[in-house]
């Protein structure tokens, strides 16, 4: 049976187009790197999220997250890890219309803000290198159902 807190991810399930953009990182300015993403169920309580960018002359990456819950303390939880070997845990909301994830770590604090529509999601990351007193956005990911 399904977890019913769990089931409340359930429209985030299938296939997406994915659009990296407005990178601080990408030259020129106005780069998008094209991707593409799968959202699935692992069991009845678990979801697995995989991303995978490139082409268009952009190298290629991946990566991946599990999205669960913890019952006993009444809240989501996000694993990533992508394919440079990085593994970090998020505290994770989601009301069905917006998604969040952060973490506040030794190294440096980051979050995923998005707006969840049926079948469109306007999401940012963004990082923090003071402890989350300013952000500085990272870029712009978009999902549009396949």
């Amino acid at each position: 049976m399904r977890n019913t807190e769990m089931a409340r991810l359930s429209g985030l399930v299938g296939e997406w187009t994915t659009t990296l953009s407005d990178a601080w990182f990408l030259e020129p300015p106005g780069t998008e790197v094209p991707g593409t993403t799968g959202i699935e169920w692992l069991g009845e309580s678990l979801l697995i999220v995989r991303s995978a960018f490139g082409g268009g002359g952009h190298a290629g990456s991946e990566m991946s997250l599990v999205l669960g819950r913890s019952d006993a303390n009444d809240r989501f939880v996000a694993l990533y890890q992508d394919d440079r070997g990085v593994c970090r845990e998020f505290a994770m909301t989601f009301d069905g219309e917006h998604w969040t994830m952060i973490r506040a770590d030794p190294d440096f604090h980051q979050r995923f803000v998005a707006d969840v529509e049926k079948n469109r999601i306007l999401g940012r990351w963004e990082m923090s290198e003071d402890e989350g007193r300013t952000w500085r956005k990272d870029f712009d990911l978009t999902f549009e159902r396949a």
